[in-house]
């Protein structure tokens, strides 16, 4: 299936009938088959109380099963959770780490993949940040842009670094990472590499087993069009085997409902992160998401139109008043501009029914694959005269 011949029509959102949304790395419109699967499980519930598992099943398995295909890797390896920030202090909490260890990331990293590594200090492990680079952007410095390989291999050359934790598109500037070149580096010097992949999973193809993750984590309301409070980790299993337990529950046992065996016996697969009951309804939602839209339409032919469609907002807005990040590399989801009163032109934009954020001086948008050429021609419209007033 080619972009263009994507039948758009079968993934309508009300949110299209309301103005233009360009604002899926912030909070996306909820895909309404999500809404529908939520609600049958609810009211299901609400019917046969338990008995909901045997009319519908566990929810948590589709979700497993449609998260392993859209990243390539065993359904063993997911976990269903809450968010991002959950599945990145697991690990981070989890790591055996040693005083004077050392983990690697970036100095403007989003905070959920910021704080979780802050707390291992505690552990008297290091917390080294990546500065801030220019990376051939031109762009000024009091803006984030993004790091240089040669500031990590730096650090990693050390032989103290024994996690690197970056986000795949980092979420100001839209900088997408080399993540093949990373893991490439990460193996070579012995060093865990976990990925935020909350500004990517669901609108880029990423394979952790082709680039060398070891962890992924993402939550479920940005590009995968799902509820908030949901959220997605995918572990190896070589790092799980390295991790210590951190969050305890029932859920976390092999003996299952067994619940007066207290034997220490916890799942080894993705369910090790999984440690209490989940929102079923939620995860019945987010497997309707990726069922219906990721893996019906296949995550590169919505790479593919999803980027047809900036390049539509790149040739329309007016480049007197929008300075692109124009930055080198992948090209990723995000693009991020400068523009005179950022907020202010935000506001306005909102006032005319154009969704678009404020993040580190940065006015983004963000349109995914679903829209059409017409609403992306109208936000364009919008965004200009918003940036003309004043």
């Amino acid at each position: 299936m080619s972009p263009a011949s994507l039948d758009k029509s079968a993934f309508r959102f009300p949110s299209q009938e309301r103005g233009v949304y360009l604002n899926h790395c912030g909070i996306s419109p909820l895909y309404p088959g999500a809404a529908a699967a939520a609600l049958a499980w609810d009211e299901t519930h609400a019917a046969l109380g338990v008995g909901v598992f045997r009319k519908l099943g566990d929810p948590t398995n589709a979700v497993r099963r449609a998260a392993a295909t859209l990243l390539g890797v065993p359904a063993e390896d997911l976990s269903f959770l809450r968010n991002t920030a959950e599945g990145l202090s697991m690990v981070a909490n989890g790591l055996p780490l040693q005083p004077g260890d050392q983990i690697v990331s970036y100095i403007h990293e989003y905070p959920s993949n910021h704080y979780p590594w802050r707390l291992q200090e505690a552990r008297g492990a290091q917390l080294a940040l990546l500065p801030d680079r220019d990376v051939g952007s031109g762009l000024p410095a009091e803006r984030p842009r993004g790091f240089a390989l040669e500031d990590l291999e730096t650090l990693l050359r050390s032989g103290r670094v024994r996690a690197v934790a970056l986000s795949h598109v980092q979420f100001t500037s839209g900088f997408t990472a080399d993540l093949a070149a990373i893991g490439r580096l990460c193996h070579e010097h012995g060093a865990w590499l976990i990925v935020d992949a909350a500004q990517s999973l669901g609108v880029l193809p990423l394979r952790p087993l082709e680039c060398g993750v070891d962890a992924v984590a993402a939550s479920g309301w940005k590009w995968l069009l799902g509820p908030i409070g949901t959220g997605l980790l995918y572990t190896s299993p070589r790092l799980r085997a390295a991790l210590r337990c951190t969050m305890a529950g029932a859920d976390l046992m092999q003996q299952g409902d067994q619940y007066l065996d207290h034997t220490w016996r916890p799942h080894t697969d993705g369910r090790f992160f999984e440690y209490s009951t989940g929102h079923m309804a939620a995860a019945a939602a987010l497997a309707a998401c990726l069922n219906d839209l990721h893996l019906r339409a296949g995550i590169e032919q919505i790479a593919a139109e999803t980027a047809r469609l900036r390049e539509l907002l790149i040739a329309g807005l007016d480049s007197t008043r929008f300075r692109r990040a124009n930055l080198p590399g992948a090209n990723g989801p995000i693009l991020s501009w400068l523009v005179p009163e950022p907020e202010a032109v935000a506001r306005r934009a909102a006032e005319a029914g154009v969704t678009v954020t404020v993040r580190g001086g940065y006015l983004r948008t963000a349109p995914h694959f679903y829209q059409t050429d017409e609403e992306i021609r109208l936000g364009i419209e919008v965004l200009n005269r918003a940036a003309a007033i004043g």
